[in-house]
Protein backbone atom coordinates (compact mmCIF):
# COMPACT_ATOMS: atom_id res chain seq x y z
CA UNK A 1 0.00 0.00 0.00
CA UNK A 2 1.49 3.31 -1.14
CA UNK A 3 -1.18 5.82 -0.15
CA UNK A 4 -4.30 6.12 2.03
CA UNK A 5 -7.20 8.58 2.15
CA UNK A 6 -10.40 8.73 4.20
CA UNK A 7 -13.65 10.03 2.74
CA UNK A 8 -14.95 13.36 4.16
CA UNK A 9 -17.82 11.57 5.94
CA UNK A 10 -15.28 9.20 7.61
CA UNK A 11 -17.19 6.14 6.39
CA UNK A 12 -14.69 4.76 3.86
CA UNK A 13 -10.93 4.51 3.39
CA UNK A 14 -9.16 4.13 0.05
CA UNK A 15 -5.88 2.24 -0.26
CA UNK A 16 -3.73 2.68 -3.37
CA UNK A 17 -1.35 -0.11 -4.32
CA UNK A 18 -0.03 -1.75 -7.48
CA UNK A 19 -1.99 -1.09 -9.60
CA UNK A 20 -5.45 -1.15 -7.98
CA UNK A 21 -7.29 1.11 -5.55
CA UNK A 22 -9.48 -0.60 -2.97
CA UNK A 23 -12.20 1.08 -0.95
CA UNK A 24 -12.94 -0.32 2.52
CA UNK A 25 -15.50 0.42 5.20
CA UNK A 26 -14.21 2.24 8.30
CA UNK A 27 -15.22 0.97 11.73
CA UNK A 28 -16.26 -2.53 10.67
CA UNK A 29 -14.64 -5.96 10.76
CA UNK A 30 -15.23 -6.53 7.06
CA UNK A 31 -11.80 -7.21 5.44
CA UNK A 32 -13.21 -7.20 1.92
CA UNK A 33 -13.22 -4.04 -0.21
CA UNK A 34 -16.53 -2.38 -1.02
CA UNK A 35 -15.21 -1.45 -4.46
CA UNK A 36 -12.00 -2.23 -6.34
CA UNK A 37 -10.97 0.39 -8.91
CA UNK A 38 -9.04 -0.84 -11.96
CA UNK A 39 -7.36 1.30 -14.58
CA UNK A 40 -3.87 2.27 -13.48
CA UNK A 41 -0.96 0.25 -14.85
CA UNK A 42 1.65 1.11 -12.22
CA UNK A 43 1.94 1.97 -8.54
CA UNK A 44 -0.81 4.31 -7.34
CA UNK A 45 1.17 7.06 -5.62
CA UNK A 46 -1.52 9.50 -4.48
CA UNK A 47 -5.29 9.79 -4.08
CA UNK A 48 -7.99 11.91 -2.45
CA UNK A 49 -11.65 12.91 -2.51
CA UNK A 50 -13.64 15.98 -3.39
CA UNK A 51 -15.32 17.91 -0.58
CA UNK A 52 -18.66 16.09 -0.93
CA UNK A 53 -16.99 12.68 -1.16
CA UNK A 54 -18.79 11.80 -4.38
CA UNK A 55 -15.68 11.29 -6.49
CA UNK A 56 -12.03 10.36 -6.05
CA UNK A 57 -8.88 11.42 -7.86
CA UNK A 58 -5.69 9.36 -8.15
CA UNK A 59 -2.22 9.44 -9.68
CA UNK A 60 0.23 6.74 -10.65
CA UNK A 61 3.76 6.00 -11.73
CA UNK A 62 2.22 5.11 -15.10
CA UNK A 63 1.88 8.89 -15.61
CA UNK A 64 -1.90 9.02 -15.52
CA UNK A 65 -4.31 10.99 -13.34
CA UNK A 66 -7.80 9.53 -13.06
CA UNK A 67 -11.16 10.73 -11.73
CA UNK A 68 -13.50 8.07 -10.32
CA UNK A 69 -17.19 8.01 -9.43
CA UNK A 70 -17.22 6.00 -6.20
CA UNK A 71 -20.11 3.91 -7.54
CA UNK A 72 -18.19 2.82 -10.64
CA UNK A 73 -14.96 0.76 -10.69
CA UNK A 74 -13.83 2.25 -14.02
CA UNK A 75 -12.53 5.82 -14.35
CA UNK A 76 -14.93 8.62 -15.34
CA UNK A 77 -12.02 10.75 -16.64
CA UNK A 78 -8.50 9.74 -17.61
CA UNK A 79 -5.74 12.33 -18.01
CA UNK A 80 -2.60 10.81 -19.52
CA UNK A 81 0.90 12.15 -18.84
CA UNK A 82 4.24 10.80 -19.98
CA UNK A 83 6.07 11.42 -16.73
CA UNK A 84 5.44 9.34 -13.55
CA UNK A 85 3.26 11.27 -11.13
CA UNK A 86 4.23 11.47 -7.45
CA UNK A 87 1.35 13.50 -5.98
CA UNK A 88 -2.04 14.80 -7.05
CA UNK A 89 -4.25 17.02 -4.93
CA UNK A 90 -7.37 19.16 -5.28
CA UNK A 91 -7.42 22.90 -4.62
CA UNK A 92 -9.90 23.87 -1.87
CA UNK A 93 -12.02 25.66 -4.50
CA UNK A 94 -12.58 22.20 -6.08
CA UNK A 95 -11.79 23.53 -9.57
CA UNK A 96 -8.10 22.73 -10.00
CA UNK A 97 -5.86 19.69 -9.65
CA UNK A 98 -2.16 20.08 -8.82
CA UNK A 99 0.25 17.32 -9.81
CA UNK A 100 3.97 16.73 -9.26
CA UNK A 101 6.22 14.52 -11.35
CA UNK A 102 9.50 12.64 -11.23
CA UNK A 103 10.99 14.86 -13.94
CA UNK A 104 10.72 17.88 -11.61
CA UNK A 105 7.57 19.32 -13.15
CA UNK A 106 4.53 20.75 -11.35
CA UNK A 107 1.26 21.10 -13.26
CA UNK A 108 -2.06 22.81 -12.66
CA UNK A 109 -4.96 21.07 -14.40
CA UNK A 110 -8.58 22.05 -14.92
CA UNK A 111 -10.46 19.45 -12.90
CA UNK A 112 -13.17 18.62 -15.45
CA UNK A 113 -11.19 18.59 -18.68
CA UNK A 114 -7.66 17.80 -17.51
CA UNK A 115 -6.37 20.74 -19.54
CA UNK A 116 -2.93 21.89 -18.34
CA UNK A 117 -3.36 25.53 -17.28
CA UNK A 118 0.16 26.04 -15.98
CA UNK A 119 3.40 24.05 -15.80
CA UNK A 120 6.81 24.83 -14.33
CA UNK A 121 10.01 23.25 -13.00
CA UNK A 122 10.92 24.69 -9.56
CA UNK A 123 14.44 23.21 -9.57
CA UNK A 124 15.18 21.89 -13.02
CA UNK A 125 14.84 18.13 -13.27
CA UNK A 126 15.15 17.46 -9.54
CA UNK A 127 12.51 14.88 -8.56
CA UNK A 128 9.46 16.53 -6.91
CA UNK A 129 8.45 14.02 -4.24
CA UNK A 130 5.47 15.76 -2.60
CA UNK A 131 3.26 18.84 -2.80
CA UNK A 132 0.69 20.39 -0.45
CA UNK A 133 -1.86 23.23 -0.54
CA UNK A 134 -2.93 24.83 2.74
CA UNK A 135 -6.65 24.63 3.65
CA UNK A 136 -7.16 28.32 2.87
CA UNK A 137 -5.93 27.78 -0.68
CA UNK A 138 -3.39 30.58 -0.37
CA UNK A 139 -0.13 28.64 -0.03
CA UNK A 140 1.50 25.88 -2.07
CA UNK A 141 4.51 23.81 -1.00
CA UNK A 142 6.77 21.49 -2.99
CA UNK A 143 9.72 19.35 -1.83
CA UNK A 144 12.32 17.43 -3.78
CA UNK A 145 15.01 14.76 -3.69
CA UNK A 146 17.74 17.30 -2.87
CA UNK A 147 16.22 18.22 0.49
CA UNK A 148 14.79 21.51 -0.79
CA UNK A 149 11.48 22.99 0.29
CA UNK A 150 9.71 25.72 -1.72
CA UNK A 151 6.62 27.67 -0.65
CA UNK A 152 4.60 29.80 -3.06
CA UNK A 153 1.80 32.35 -2.73
CA UNK A 154 -1.15 31.30 -4.94
CA UNK A 155 -3.76 33.46 -3.22
CA UNK A 156 -4.53 35.66 -6.22
CA UNK A 157 -4.64 32.91 -8.81
CA UNK A 158 -4.00 29.13 -8.37
CA UNK A 159 -2.13 29.18 -11.69
CA UNK A 160 0.18 32.03 -10.62
CA UNK A 161 2.99 30.91 -8.30
CA UNK A 162 4.91 33.62 -6.45
CA UNK A 163 7.90 32.21 -4.56
CA UNK A 164 7.87 33.18 -0.87
CA UNK A 165 10.64 31.01 0.53
CA UNK A 166 13.10 28.38 -0.66
CA UNK A 167 15.40 26.57 1.75
CA UNK A 168 17.33 23.41 2.52
CA UNK A 169 14.89 21.64 4.85
CA UNK A 170 16.70 18.29 5.12
CA UNK A 171 20.07 16.78 4.25
CA UNK A 172 18.49 13.98 2.20
CA UNK A 173 15.30 13.30 0.22
CA UNK A 174 12.23 15.11 1.49
CA UNK A 175 9.48 12.51 1.23
CA UNK A 176 6.40 14.43 2.36
CA UNK A 177 5.22 17.99 2.96
CA UNK A 178 1.92 18.83 4.61
CA UNK A 179 0.25 22.02 5.84
CA UNK A 180 -1.63 21.80 9.14
CA UNK A 181 -5.44 22.18 9.24
CA UNK A 182 -5.09 25.64 10.84
CA UNK A 183 -2.58 26.71 8.12
CA UNK A 184 -0.06 27.81 10.77
CA UNK A 185 2.42 24.92 10.48
CA UNK A 186 4.18 22.96 7.76
CA UNK A 187 5.44 19.41 8.34
CA UNK A 188 8.20 17.75 6.30
CA UNK A 189 9.47 14.16 6.53
CA UNK A 190 12.71 12.83 5.16
CA UNK A 191 15.11 10.03 4.34
CA UNK A 192 17.37 11.57 7.02
CA UNK A 193 15.19 9.76 9.62
CA UNK A 194 13.54 12.98 10.88
CA UNK A 195 10.34 14.94 10.59
CA UNK A 196 10.35 18.70 11.06
CA UNK A 197 7.69 21.27 11.90
CA UNK A 198 8.08 24.73 10.38
CA UNK A 199 6.27 27.94 11.36
CA UNK A 200 4.33 29.38 8.42
CA UNK A 201 4.84 32.89 9.82
CA UNK A 202 8.49 33.00 8.78
CA UNK A 203 9.30 29.36 7.84
CA UNK A 204 11.68 29.03 10.75
CA UNK A 205 12.14 25.60 12.31
CA UNK A 206 9.53 25.25 15.05
CA UNK A 207 10.28 21.70 16.23
CA UNK A 208 12.47 18.85 14.97
CA UNK A 209 10.87 15.46 15.62
CA UNK A 210 13.65 12.98 16.38
CA UNK A 211 13.21 9.31 17.16
CA UNK A 212 12.72 7.25 14.01
CA UNK A 213 15.61 5.03 12.95
CA UNK A 214 15.00 4.96 9.20
CA UNK A 215 13.22 6.89 6.44
CA UNK A 216 10.09 8.79 7.56
CA UNK A 217 7.65 8.36 4.68
CA UNK A 218 4.41 10.05 5.60
CA UNK A 219 2.60 12.10 8.23
CA UNK A 220 -0.87 13.27 9.23
CA UNK A 221 -1.96 16.15 11.46
CA UNK A 222 -4.74 15.91 14.02
CA UNK A 223 -7.77 18.12 13.35
CA UNK A 224 -6.59 20.49 16.10
CA UNK A 225 -3.10 20.83 14.50
CA UNK A 226 -1.63 19.94 17.93
CA UNK A 227 -0.48 16.43 17.11
CA UNK A 228 1.25 14.62 14.25
CA UNK A 229 1.41 10.95 13.26
CA UNK A 230 4.53 9.79 11.40
CA UNK A 231 5.35 6.43 9.79
CA UNK A 232 8.73 4.98 8.92
CA UNK A 233 10.80 2.24 7.34
CA UNK A 234 11.77 1.28 10.90
CA UNK A 235 8.34 -0.49 10.96
CA UNK A 236 7.01 1.93 13.58
CA UNK A 237 4.54 4.79 13.80
CA UNK A 238 4.78 7.66 16.28
CA UNK A 239 2.30 10.09 17.77
CA UNK A 240 3.92 13.47 18.47
CA UNK A 241 2.91 16.37 20.68
CA UNK A 242 3.95 19.19 18.36
CA UNK A 243 4.18 21.82 21.08
CA UNK A 244 6.57 19.68 23.12
CA UNK A 245 8.35 18.14 20.15
CA UNK A 246 8.14 14.76 21.87
CA UNK A 247 6.72 11.37 20.93
CA UNK A 248 3.77 10.53 23.17
CA UNK A 249 3.38 7.04 21.83
CA UNK A 250 5.10 4.56 19.51
CA UNK A 251 3.01 2.00 17.65
CA UNK A 252 4.71 -1.25 16.64
CA UNK A 253 3.60 -4.54 15.15
CA UNK A 254 4.33 -4.22 11.46
CA UNK A 255 7.02 -6.49 10.06
CA UNK A 256 7.95 -4.25 7.14
CA UNK A 257 8.18 -0.55 6.36
CA UNK A 258 5.15 1.60 7.12
CA UNK A 259 4.87 3.91 4.13
CA UNK A 260 1.57 5.78 4.49
CA UNK A 261 -0.92 6.97 7.10
CA UNK A 262 -4.42 8.46 7.27
CA UNK A 263 -5.94 9.82 10.47
CA UNK A 264 -9.64 9.59 11.40
CA UNK A 265 -9.91 12.66 13.61
CA UNK A 266 -13.39 14.10 13.83
CA UNK A 267 -13.24 17.00 16.28
CA UNK A 268 -10.74 19.85 16.20
CA UNK A 269 -11.55 20.64 19.83
CA UNK A 270 -10.90 17.13 21.14
CA UNK A 271 -7.62 15.54 22.02
CA UNK A 272 -6.06 12.74 20.00
CA UNK A 273 -7.79 10.14 22.13
CA UNK A 274 -10.88 10.57 19.97
CA UNK A 275 -9.04 9.61 16.80
CA UNK A 276 -8.48 6.36 14.97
Amino acid sequence: VNTLAITPNKQLIAAGGHPQIRLFEVGTNNPQPVVTFNGHKGNVTSLGFNREGKWMYSASEDGSIKIWDLRNPTPAHDFENKEPCTTVLLHPNQKYLFSSHQNGEIRVLEQLSGSVLHSFFPEGENFIQSISVDPSGNLFCAVNNKGMCMVYDISRDPTNFRLIKKWKAHDKYVLKCLFSPNSKLLATTSADHTAKIWSVDDYSLYKPLLGHQRWVWDCAFSASSSYLITVSSDTGSKLWDIGQGEALRTFSGHRKSVTCVALHDTDADSDIGGSQ
